[in-house]
């Protein structure tokens, strides 16, 4: 079944040619396939795209309506604003919105009534404003009408203040974004002008210039880069500092070089509705002609982003405003509950309870006190039934005793967690000096919750390690090369760093320098890291020539190569064809195609310190022809298992010894390394290592007959570099640049730098091209076909190239041993050909459990080599996939997952990754405090053992439990046999004593995970976790990091926390109670789903187990302080009643009962709970068991909770009745018998917190001192001044009388000091009986300071007369004997 050239659809994929691709009866089949396979998995009404096929004009309308498509509505057609489709771009853009951004809540005409509506959403609120109009009612009204809204609108008054301040900052922030200018197209005027971002439109034209920042999302249609490449920083974005490349919207009418005229844009565009997803974009351009091109993600430039790199790009704006990615991912801060938070609302039910028994008892008691009340002194008009008064009493005393229920601590706990933020942000030891980070508080309510932690989840790689790749070893064709001079390179490098520690260096992306070749400076909010050596520091102070790039410092790019492997690549300087052995030549077939896909698998950006990304420069081959080079790599065209008798005379001839021996001498220094005969190699023991060595030494010799003036190095410690730099032939020209790579992860840096040490070099990237340097060789042009890049399904990443030499397709794949592994073929040849591929998989296979125990991170490297028309087969489906919008992602991991089967194993790298400092005592210290650290990693067990043990949470006595099954009823199995097997006293998920604990460990692995994850195991793997000190979760994936957190979580009922640092660690970050974020090489995901961000793990230390601790004491102390002041002073009120009737009367005027918790006692809580430090710092850092202490000491439980009410009730009898008694018999009035009684609970409550106070400063002294003053003058004002402030009563004169009277103090004196002696005395007897940690610490450390003063004074004495000692050229480096 064959179309006709009309009816062919040209397919359009970025960085491609137009392919024709022929709809033929296998495509059309296999597009079926896959559109059935949607329906019967998908909604039909879930998609709007159909394939590429479907667009055929020779679909039958039966075909053409059996396509599920969704309404205009659904999906976004963008036209050119000014081009010539005016009437369409009118009527299609009208629901599109502008490019102008408004954060703020308010405008001056709202402010009022949406603030109003938004804060009578708190029940607090609601609460208050209950309470004024109740008191409005004249039957219930029991103060002052205007006095009762007093406390609603102090509340409203502040809390609107702050809000008008937030909005007013966010204000002026969008005003500044929005004035930002940019050049637009204007269609009047057919030129770009100055327009501010707020008047860009979806479908506008906007041509920006280097180190501009992106307006608005669209898609790039120009780049005055020839190869139609842009480079952008996404820092603002992601926090990645590292550059990404974007490619032009390919095949655009008049594409030649020339900029795109935007008044002559006839396309359309139609892509997916805004969303925030910022790795995926899908939609297609439509030419006039029909021609539809795939739009992805590589064509499209978000906003806030930085151009870098590239002098000039054009864009069409396609989302705009707040539809853009970056403004849809701007959600804020993070809001959580803390359990505090939620014990708290237990507590407020509580004493709402205790409310309305206080009401119900007051209007009984009225309702008999009226029924038993005989001949009343006064008349009253309409007079109501004992049952009514009591109705309306109860509402009385409703009003009257409003303060019991603490709605008013909600607002003061929000105050003391700003404060303990404010604290916690402004700690020196959290803060890096190195990256000019300090801690991040995302979540503002939950820092309590950092003093309650039992759990915590980490991940391995970024987050207990550095994350800074550095190539330590590898494995080729089943020998393993040491490396032992690079390690001790790196052994050296960490001496280094040690000693410099406190040596840092502040890189800040203002004077870095990335974009030299552009005329404007470089505007970047973010700051770039910089390692602490020596060439850094000259880039710093030489910035204007030098650049810094990502994952590039000192110790990872100088790679000191192996000996042994350095000789045998000089054999390629000596290949005979009449001699060489087919072991040989198949040896180095795979050393350098395992230096070849070191070089080219992977997304690096190339660049020279002196260049732009866009300037490297082209292939310069030394030799005559492309000819002369197939003719001497003809040995590496072959099939990896074909014999070299296989091949024409002609191919068998085409390597001479003297063509080879004037292809390496074309490099500056040339000279063949030679082992000596007597010299063993250090390599493992094979039975092909005989042949190869020979064969190797023989070539060497007889090349070294040959050269001139060759002198044999000695062997030493400097050998390796030596032949480094001679027999790689490298070149040293002074005019060459060194190179520098960005990189998207520091695993890719590390293995390109690891190439370029041998001579394998990636000089430059474009789209469809690399330019490789090989040795000996030059620099030479490698035709890139595809890219299909890492993702966590497949774990591994693959580069279909064109051989440079050969010709041939080959696929290069580069990714992890548990899946690797199982893709590469154990050979379908001859039996010879099998035993070696089994053999070379066997011995990598050791080298990596090898690896792995040493603590390395391994990858696996292979290749394929695929025939024309595989490749085109392949090819087309590929095509569908990649044209095809909707399901795109499942078509391609189906498409890479058919290419990358039956690969040729290559070789594994070891890349060393060295722990954070401080991690062991970090981690030593959590499991000292109680908490059980589980690891959550991707790497393999033996890694992850390795790590864990060097990171000590394991400890050489623990026992390890290594989960590994082959079935999920072995998994069950073994799982319970585990569980017998640990004593069943251990079974508890509480978490216990560090020490004490279990000295089990389980390690699991990925798959075994997935089966003691499902519903039928997780109870048996919860349970044998919980006998266990610690879990290791290897090869696990993001989504098992996840379920792992909830189902600890949710079991168990215990307080989480989970930190990583990578995208992958996301979901893990959010499962948690409380999610930590690294900032580290891998951008800033983890930060931005985080509730607090830091840089190194070790900040984990005093964040739990100081500030963790003290923000957990301080607001549980202050929630039971607030609770104990308003019910102390509200008893007061309540057993005055017993002596009014239960009418609701009061015995103090109604501006001092309002302003008593309002004012008066309401500033030292607060200072209470930011401010208060039941342990110092030092002793919690030395005693982590002390974190764990807070847990048992039930600092705020229900007991506590009935204690302090308690204790409430008898500080206001005594406050109440020893006035009463003091003065019974007298002829005081209602005034003057409140006066002492208020006065007395004053400083009742303030001396009762610095009883509960563990720290005492002058601010803590300052504020008690004014809050009393306050009242005193307060109620002396008051008294002076007031005549009718407070009808019916008159309070002039009152308090100034009883404050002239001596027995006014006297009374005071004698009720505080009864009210407070039992609580004094319980507190002694506590600390008596309990001494607190920071006395004993306290009493340490003299003890230890008395004992070095001492020392120090034995030592000055025993050297007075090495001192008087003249020092002379016979003793210039005299020092004291210690001893």
């Amino acid at each position: 079944m064959c179309f006709a050239l009309q009816d062919v659809d040209i397919v359009k994929v970025p960085g491609w040619r137009p392919e024709v691709c022929c709809v033929g009866e296998m495509e059309r089949l296999h597009w079926v396939q896959h559109r059935v396979r949607q329906l019967l998995v998908v909604d039909p009404g879930q998609g709007w795209y159909a394939s590429p096929a479907a667009a055929l004009p020779n679909k039958s309308s039966t075909e053409a309506h059996s396509l599920p498509h969704r309404g205009s509505g659904k999906r976004r057609k963008v036209l050119a604003r000014h081009g010539p489709h005016q009437q369409d771009y009118k009527a299609t853009s009208k629901s599109f919105k502008s490019n102008a951004i408004r954060t703020t809540k308010y405008s001056l005409l709202t402010f009022i009534p949406m603030n109003l509506f938004q804060q009578f959403h708190r029940i607090a609120n609601l609460y208050f404003l209950f309470l004024v109009l109740l008191n409005w009612v004249p039957v219930v009204e029991a103060f002052q009408k205007e006095i009762t809204m007093i406390p609603l609108l102090v509340v409203l008054t502040v809390i609107a203040f702050k809000d008008a301040l937030e909005d007013y900052r966010r204000y002026r922030f969008d005003k500044k974004i929005n004035k930002n200018v940019v050049q637009v197209f204007c269609g009047k005027q057919k030129a770009y002008i100055q327009q501010c971002w707020q008047d860009v439109h979806v479908g506008d034209f906007v041509r920006l210039s280097c180190n501009e920042i992106i307006p608005a999302d669209m898609l790039l249609l120009y780049s005055s880069d020839p190869r139609g490449l842009c480079y952008i920083e996404t820092a603002n974005l992601d926090g990645e500092t590292n550059l990404k490349q974007r490619q032009l919207v390919t095949d655009l009418p008049a594409q030649q070089g020339s900029e795109l005229t935007p008044e002559s844009f006839d396309c359309r565009i139609e892509c997916e509705n805004p969303n925030d997803d910022l790795s995926r974009f899908r939609g297609y351009m439509e030419h006039p002609s029909g021609v539809r091109v795939g739009l992805h993600n590589s064509n499209l430039l978000l906003r806030s982003c930085t151009i870098r790199n590239t002098e000039t790009v054009v864009g069409i704006v396609v989302y705009a405003g707040h539809e853009t990615k970056a403004m849809m991912n701007n959600s804020g801060p993070r809001y959580k509950r803390s359990r505090l938070e939620k014990r708290l609302n237990t507590d407020v039910l509580w004493c709402v309870l205790l409310l309305i028994i206080m009401c119900l008892t007051a209007a009984i008691g009225h309702g008999l006190w009226l029924n038993n009340l005989k001949d009343p002194v006064f008349q009253i008009e309409g007079e109501t039934s004992p049952a009514l008064a009591g109705f309306y009493v109860f509402w009385t005393m409703i009003i009257v005793l409003q303060v019991l229920i603490p709605i008013s601590l909600y607002v003061s706990i929000e105050i003391v967690k700003l404060g303990q933020i404010y604290f916690i942000h402004n700690d020196i030891a959290l803060y890096n000096q190195q990256l000019d980070s300090r801690i991040q508080c995302r979540a503002l309510n939950i820092t309590e919750d950092l003093g309650h932690i039992q759990y915590l989840f980490s991940d391995k790689t970024g987050t207990l390690t550095e994350n800074k790749m550095v190539f330590r070893r590898c494995s080729i064709y089943g020998v393993e090369y040491p490396h032992e001079e690079n390690g001790r390179r790196l052994e050296v490098y960490e001496a280094e760093q040690s000693e410099s520690a406190a040596r840092s260096v502040t890189l800040r992306s203002g004077c870095s320098g990335r974009s030299l070749s552009c005329a404007r400076s470089s505007v970047s909010l973010h700051t770039l890291t910089a390692e602490q050596e020596e060439e850094e520091e000259e880039q710093l102070s030489n910035h204007s020539r030098t650049r810094t790039s990502a994952f590039c410092s000192r110790v990872a790019k100088e790679v000191i190569p192996d000996p042994e492997l350095v000789r045998k690549l000089n054999c390629l300087s000596s290949v005979d064809g009449g001699s060489s052995a087919p072991p040989c030549s198949l040896e180095l077939t795979h050393i350098t195609d395992f230096f070849l896909a070191l070089a080219i698998c992977n997304s690096v950006v190339v660049s020279s310190p002196s260049q732009p990304r866009h300037e490297v420069p082209e292939a310069r081959t030394p030799l005559k022809s492309l000819e002369e080079i197939k003719l001497m790599f003809q040995p590496f065209s072959f099939s990896p298992f074909s014999p070299l008798s296989a091949l024409s005379p002609p191919q068998a001839r085409g390597s001479p010894r003297g063509f080879t021996s004037r292809l390496f001498a074309r490099a500056k220094n040339t000279t063949t390394q030679r082992e000596e005969p007597g010299q063993e190699s250090n390599l493992e023991s094979s039975k092909l290592q005989p042949e190869v060595d020979s064969c190797c030494r023989a070539e060497g010799g007889a090349a070294g007959q040959t050269g001139e003036d060759m002198e044999e190095p000695k062997p030493g410690p400097d050998w390796s570099r030596q032949a480094a730099a001679e027999g790689l032939s490298r070149q040293t020209d002074s005019e060459e640049e060194e190179l520098l790579y960005e990189a998207e992860s520091p695993d890719e840096a590390a293995l390109v730098h690891a190439a370029q040490a041998y001579r394998c070099s990636l000089r430059g990237r474009c789209a469809q091209s690399l330019l490789v340097e090989l040795p000996g060789l030059g620099s030479l042009s490698v035709q890139l076909l595809h890219i299909l890049p890492f993702d966590s399904d497949r774990k591994r990443m693959s580069v279909v190239v064109r051989h440079p030499l050969s010709g041939r397709v080959m696929v290069y794949t580069k990714g992890a041993d548990s899946v690797i592994m199982d893709l590469t073929h154990t050979g379908k040849g001859t039996e010879g050909e099998q035993e070696i591929c089994s053999h070379i998989k066997e011995q990598t296979q050791k080298h990596l459990d090898s690896y792995a125990r040493d603590g390395l991170r391994t990858l696996c490297i292979t290749k394929k080599v695929v025939t024309e028309e595989e490749y085109s087969l392949w090819l087309k489906e590929h095509l569908v996939a990649e044209s095809s919008i909707e399901n795109r992602e499942e078509l391609l991991l189906e498409s890479a997952q058919r290419l990358e089967s039956n690969l040729t194993l290559l070789g594994t790298t070891g890349i060393v990754d060295r722990l954070q400092e401080q991690v062991p005592e970090t981690i030593e210290a959590m499991q000292g405090a109680g908490i059980k650290v589980w690891v959550l990693t991707g790497d393999k067990k033996e890694t992850a053992i390795n790590i864990a043990y060097a990171c000590k949470l394991l400890r050489p006595n623990d026992k390890l439990l290594t989960a590994s099954c082959p079935s999920k009823d072995s998994c069950a199995a073994y799982l319970e046999e585990l569980r017998l097997a640990l004593p069943s006293a251990e079974d508890s998920t509480t978490v216990t004593d560090g020490e004490q604990s279990s000295s089990s460990v389980l390690v699991i692995e990925g798959q075994t995970l997935a089966w003691a994850l499902q519903e039928d195991l997780r109870s048996l793997f919860l349970e044998l976790s919980c006998r266990c000190r610690a879990v290791l979760c290897c090869r696990s994936t993001p989504l098992q990091k996840s379920q792992v957190v909830r189902l600890v979580r949710d079991q168990l009922g215990v307080m989480t926390l989970a930190v990583g640092d990578g995208a992958n660690d996301v979901s893990m970050i959010q499962a948690a109670d409380v999610g930590i974020g690294i900032s580290g090489q891998e951008g800033m995901q983890a930060v931005m789903s985080s509730d607090f961000a830091v840089s190194r793990f070790k900040h984990l230390g005093k964040l739990l187990l100081v500030h963790g601790h003290w923000c957990y004491s301080r607001l549980a102390n202050m929630t039971l302080y607030f609770i104990y002041k308003n019910v102390m002073f509200v008893n007061l009120l309540f057993w005055y009643q017993f002596f009014c009737g239960f009418s609701g009367s009061v015995m103090t005027n109604s501006w001092v009962l309002i302003l008593f918790n309002l004012l008066f006692t309401s500033v030292p809580p607060l200072i209470y709970g930011v401010l208060d430090r039941d342990t110092p710092a030092h002793t919690l850092l030395a005693r982590p068991a002390l974190y764990q202490a807070s847990h048992t000491s039930k600092v705020y439980v229900s007991y506590m909770f009935w204690f302090t009410v308690l204790d409430a009730f008898y500080q206001s009898l005594v406050c109440f009745f020893m006035p009463y008694f003091a003065l019974s018999g007298s002829d005081v009035g209602l005034l003057s018998f409140g006066s002492p009684i208020n006065a007395s609970a004053l400083l009742i409550i303030l001396l009762h917190q610095v009883i509960e106070s563990h720290t005492l400063t002058w601010i803590h002294c300052l504020v008690l001192v004014l809050s009393a003053g306050s009242y005193f003058g307060f109620v002396l004002v008051f008294s002076l001044l007031c005549v009718s402030c407070s009808p019916p009563t008159n309070p002039t004169g009152v308090d100034t009388l009883h404050m002239a009277q001596p027995i006014f103090y006297l009374i005071c004196a004698l009720t505080t000091v009864t009210a407070l002696l039992p609580r004094l005395f319980l507190r002694a007897v506590h600390n008596t009986i309990h001494s607190s940690a920071g006395l004993r610490s306290d009493h340490t450390d003299n003890l230890y300071s008395e004992e070095y003063h001492r020392r120090m004074q034995r030592w000055n004495q025993s050297q007075s007369r090495v001192n008087r000692l003249p020092v002379s050229s016979q003793n210039p480096g005299l020092e004291p004997d210690i001893a």
